[in-house]
C-alpha cells in the first residue's frame, strides 16, 4: 500500500469512526466496525477518478475473505488530498461482482485442484529417492518460502527428539500442498477493477458519515437477521 493510499484509509476510519487493531498485518481485515453489540468487518477502497482498483492476484483467498464483508468506496478529489463523497455496500451488495470473478478464475482452480491430486508416492521417490524418512531439509526444498519454521515441525509425523522427520505419505501431503499453491497461484486477476457504473448504484454517503453508515448496517443486519428467522 502507497503513503498516499494509506493515509486515505485513515483519513477513511477517523471520518466513519472505525476501529482497526494495533497488530493489523496487510492482508488482514481493513477495519471494523462496532455496532449494536456486533463486530463488523469493512473493506476500504478509495480512487480519484472512474473505478475502484481492488488487489494485485485477485484469487481463492480473497473470495473467502469478502464473503461477508462490508465496503467503503472513497472518492477524493484529483489530488487525492480531499474526500469528496462514499457508498457503502453490504456483503449482499457485492455478491454480483465478486462471483463473476470467481467463476471467471473457476476452470484455473479446477486445474490445481486436479495437478494436486495427481502428486503420488512416486512424485516423491523420483524427486528425492526412496528413504527410511525425509528430513527438514528435503521438506524446505518442496515447501521453499511458503511455510513458517513452526508449520514444519507441527507437519513432521516422524520425529525424533530435535530430529524433524516426515514419512514418504506426510511428504506426498506437502507436495500436493505446494504443487496448489504454485498453480492456483496463477489462478489470479491482476488488479480488477469495480466499475463506477457498479458502485455508483450503491447509497451515497455525503453527510454525517458516521451516523449514515451505522443507520445503513444497521438496515442491513436486520433484514439479514429477519431472513434468519426460522418460519412456522
Amino acid at each position: 500500500m502507497s503513503v498516499q493510499d494509506d493515509q486515505r484509509e485513515k483519513q477513511m476510519v477517523d471520518r466513519f469512526n472505525l476501529t482497526v487493531p494495533e497488530d493489523r498485518r496487510r492482508s488482514d481485515i481493513d477495519a471494523y466496525l462496532n455496532i449494536d453489540g456486533q463486530t463488523v468487518p469493512f473493506e476500504l477502497k478509495s480512487a480519484t477518478s472512474k473505478g475502484i482498483s481492488t488487489v494485485r492476484d485477485l484469487g481463492p483467498n480473497h473470495f473467502t475473505k469478502w464473503k461477508n464483508i462490508h465496503w467503503i468506496f472513497g472518492f477524493y478529489n484529483s489530488t487525492g488530498t480531499q474526500l469528496l463523497h462514499c457508498y457503502y455496500a453490504s456483503p449482499d451488495a457485492m455478491v454480483p461482482w465478486i462471483s463473476g470473478k470467481e467463476r471467471y478464475v473457476l476452470p484455473d482452480i479446477e486445474a490445481a485442484e486436479h495437478a494436486m491430486r495427481g502428486i503420488r508416492a512416486d512424485s516423491v521417490i523420483n524427486l528425492l529417492g526412496e528413504k527410511e524418512f525425509y528430513t527438514k531439509e528435503d521438506a524446505k526444498w518442496i515447501m521453499k518460502n511458503q511455510w513458517k519454521a513452526v508449520q514444519y515441525i507441527e507437519a513432521a509425523d516422524l520425529s525424533v527428539g530435535k530430529e524433524i522427520r516426515y514419512s514418504l505419505d506426510r511428504m506426498v501431503e506437502l507436495m500436493r500442498e505446494r504443487t496448489y499453491y504454485v498453480m492456483s497461484r496463477g489462478a489470479t486477476l491482476n488488479n480488477p477493477h469495480i466499475p463506477l457504473s457498479y458502485i455508483s448504484s450503491l447509497p451515497k454517503i455525503t453527510t454525517e458519515p458516521a451516523i449514515t453508515l451505522r443507520h445503513l448496517v444497521r438496515s442491513y443486519l436486520e433484514s439479514t437477521s429477519s431472513t434468519d428467522e426460522p418460519t412456522a
